[in-house]
């Protein structure tokens, strides 16, 4: 069946990301930049501001929704996993190291797109008499457009997050965790996913409170932890950053920027750096939006400015930390994959070329690490990593799938689901990652075509909402 359907899913993501997803993010991120008058730099202070004001790992619990901060770390998790190491790798080992500069474009303009997501989230939410919070695309699709053709595109959007997130992104997640541990740790693939299954089941039959009162301490110390071993490297590797860096715009720019047999063209750089930065940053995607709708805030601005903020955490300081690691270390002096380039015949795959050497976008982030930590120690960290990016990733996305569960089935429906993201979180432990990161990343570009269009039609709202509040910090300093 893999070998049936895997040539298939390839075409049809072939012509998601490279024509549809490539036009609708940077569209989109665009248009609301104009829109905001660049909300994403104008309030980039005061996002920061926000959160660290409302910084805690130890939230207080509340009869209806959650902090803006737990709304922020539940949203992180979902962003910051695979896509921050494994992702990232994928991308500056098919479309060179350019595409990381296309994630940056990418991020930055999403910025803009991610703050129309969460107002809109905010300004559509709906909250039951015992307090329960229901919110996310299906809301403000529906609010958008009225009648069966809301409903037919707010249901699209349902049942592809409920697959992209649920099954199929939680299989990528705990395939990974999987890969990484048994690299490191030699410990079964089975095994892995037995004990994933178990922790994530007891966090996650707890709900949204138990959802965020982890993610809220997680999020935190697993990002300081990988930033702090990835500056170490880069400290020890110094002499390489600025080459990586010249390595990135060269690539970026240069149609035919070569590594000996290898060329790495603008297109594929570009290509990689919008499916990886969405599958990365989501911003666009409609997944984040389901987190910030549960914020309790006086003003939907004050959670736009916040979830700006869960982008550039992402893209800008953790996938550049990946980056400039790799980069650095492997395709820059005398690294594995700079020798392995220059000594391949003319116009050579770079995939393949890698493979010879014996790397692949699973284990390139260990084995950059590995190079200065050594491969014991560089392999326990990177899996170590892995593990808390990848574990709060499949809780967060979890979440996001049982709530659009419920918007197509109610509570009837939110058993069987539960039931049935564990059997795949099993099976993505244990299953080769080619065809199920294809199909994660058809069904995370699916979503993005109603979430942008109803965030297109209903960017008057979100207009109002950024300028207001620059009128109103206008009126104040005067």
């Amino acid at each position: 069946m893999e070998a049936v359907l895997l040539p298939i899913v390839e075409t049809i993501n072939s012509y998601l990301s490279n024509y549809i997803l490539i036009i609708m993010l940077i569209g989109a991120g665009l248009f609301f930049t104009v829109k905001t008058h660049a909300v994403q730099f104008r309030c980039f202070g005061e996002g920061w501001r926000r959160m660290f004001g409302g910084f805690s790992l130890r939230g207080g619990k509340s009869k209806s929704g959650i902090s803006s901060f737990q709304a922020l770390a539940t949203a992180v998790a979902a962003q910051v996993g695979t896509g921050n190491i494994v992702g990232a790798c994928g991308a500056i080992l098919i479309g060179g190291p350019g595409a990381i500069f296309w994630m940056w474009i990418i991020a930055l303009l999403g910025m803009a797109t991610n703050y129309a997501e969460a107002v809109l989230a905010q300004k559509t939410r709906r909250v039951d008499e015992d307090g329960t919070v229901h919110g996310g695309p299906a809301y403000y699709i529906t609010t958008a457009f009225k009648g069966n053709g809301g409903k037919i595109l707010a249901g699209f959007f349902a049942v592809a997050i409920i697959l992209a997130l649920g099954f199929m992104g939680s299989m990528v997640q705990s395939n990974s965790i999987a890969s990484t541990m048994s690299t490191a740790f030699a410990i079964p693939t089975w095994v892995v996913g037995v004990v994933i299954v178990i922790v994530a089941g007891v966090i996650l039959i707890g709900g949204l409170s138990r959802i965020a009162s982890v993610t809220e301490k997680l999020v935190p110390i697993m990002a300081v932890l990988y930033l702090l071993g990835g500056l170490v490297v880069l400290i020890m590797n110094a002499g390489n950053i600025i080459p990586a860096f010249q390595l990135i715009f060269e690539c970026a720019f240069n149609p035919q920027a070569s590594m000996g047999g290898v060329t790495f063209g603008i297109i594929a750089a570009l290509s990689q750096g919008a499916k990886r930065g969405l599958f990365s940053n989501e911003a666009g995607m409609g997944s984040t939006p389901h987190a910030h709708a549960m914020a309790n805030v006086s003003d939907p601005h004050d959670q736009g400015v916040v979830a700006m903020i869960g982008v550039f955490v992402d893209t800008i300081i953790v996938v550049s930390m990946t980056a400039l690691v790799v980069i650095s270390t492997l395709y820059v002096g005398d690294g594995a994959l700079a020798q392995a380039f220059a000594s391949a015949a003319a116009g050579s795959d770079p995939a393949d070329v890698a493979a010879l050497v014996g790397l692949d976008k699973t284990n390139m982030a260990q084995a950059a690490f590995s190079s200065f930590f050594g491969s014991g120690f560089g392999n326990a960290f990177v899996a170590i990593c892995l593990l808390f990016f990848a574990f709060s990733t499949i809780l967060s996305w979890n979440l996001f799938a049982r709530l659009n569960v419920e918007y197509l089935f109610g509570k009837k429906g939110v058993i069987p689901f539960f039931v049935i993201a564990l059997v795949f979180i099993f099976m993505g432990s244990i299953l080769s990652n080619d065809l199920v990161w294809e199909l994660a990343d058809m069904f995370n570009q699916l979503m993005v075509i109603p979430n942008v269009i109803a965030l297109i039609a209903l960017s008057g709202a979100v207009s109002a909402c950024a300028l207001a509040h620059g009128k109103k910090k206008d009126a104040n300093q005067d």
